[in-house]
């Protein structure tokens, strides 16, 4: 697959025509106002990552991300870390992502949450990044290398714009031991559009960029957990108004499903990381 179909593949895996009416409706039903939001209100559709916005602020966290800096969330999505990163620490946040209706989206809800000065959605791909050298303090990337397959290309255009000393931060999914993956996922239909490496090798090619670790986590024990207890939540209930399947649409379940029976298989782990650009 050429990197123009590749490109093609992912964009209409995550794409939904009018996905920003979507969601407000969506909103609407679960009780928001659509026309004042809180980035709180939008945890549940828009923290695509396991874990959720727990996540998040462990990551930022263990990041020591400052008020002030200037952080590019690569494959940010509709902008969740992002709008978070902004609201709990104070950073200025550059989203970078491919699919056009994920930055149309999140641009209208970060407009509504009051936080357009601070975050900024820019259309592009993560092998080619339309900026400057040195031109961030951080980077940031929550479950977004899966779809990528040249990693070595990715993580040279993060040092790149990064400055040196300035601190990159991963949470990313890792091939486990066993194979294949079963399909869907949330991040693919089919095995076409998944690049999966395993976690030691995903520590060396970001090393290899460019950087120095300065801490590795396997959360997967923790991620099955955090599955676990929000299948028990669910049981025997309705999808709620608001949640991922109204991003990912009607094979939401089988989704969920997949991605739950992976992890227990040892298909795929989940981990995070916190490196230094030399």
């Amino acid at each position: 697959m050429n990197t123009l179909v590749h490109a093609q593949a992912v964009d209409d895996h995550y794409g939904r025509a009018d996905l920003a009416t979507t969601i407000l409706q969506a909103l609407q039903a679960a009780g928001k106002d659509p026309d004042r939001l809180a980035p709180e209100d939008l945890a549940p559709v828009d923290q695509f990552h396991s874990r959720g916005i727990v996540a998040t602020l462990e990551l930022a966290e263990r990041a020591g991300l400052a008020a002030g800096a200037h952080v590019l969330d690569v494959g940010g999505g509709l902008g969740g870390a992002a709008r978070a990163l902004a609201q709990r620490i104070g950073c200025r946040v550059t989203v970078l992502d491919l699919t056009r209706e994920y930055c149309h989206a999140g641009a209208l809800l970060t407009a509504r949450c009051g936080l357009a000065e601070r975050v900024r959605f820019e259309c592009g791909s993560a092998l080619a990044m339309p900026f400057a050298d040195a031109a961030f303090d951080a980077a940031w990337s929550q479950h977004s290398s899966m779809n990528i397959a040249d990693k070595p290309r990715l993580y040279g255009e993060i040092a790149r714009v990064l400055k040196r000393g300035g601190t990159f931060a991963l949470h990313e999914i890792a091939a486990g031991p066993r194979a294949p993956v079963h399909f869907p996922v949330p991040w693919a239909r089919t095995p076409e559009i998944s690049h999966l490496v395993a976690p030691d090798e995903l520590r060396a090619l970001v090393v290899a960029a460019g950087f120095a670790e300065r801490e590795w986590i396997d959360e997967t024990d923790r991620v099955l957990d955090w599955f676990a207890r929000g299948a028990a939540a669910a049981a025997g209930g309705a999808l709620p108004p608001l949640g991922l399947h109204v991003l990912l649409g009607p094979d939401f379940g089988a989704m969920f499903a997949n991605q739950v029976r992976n992890l227990n298989e040892e298909r795929i782990r989940v981990v995070q990381g916190v490196f230094e650009r030399r």
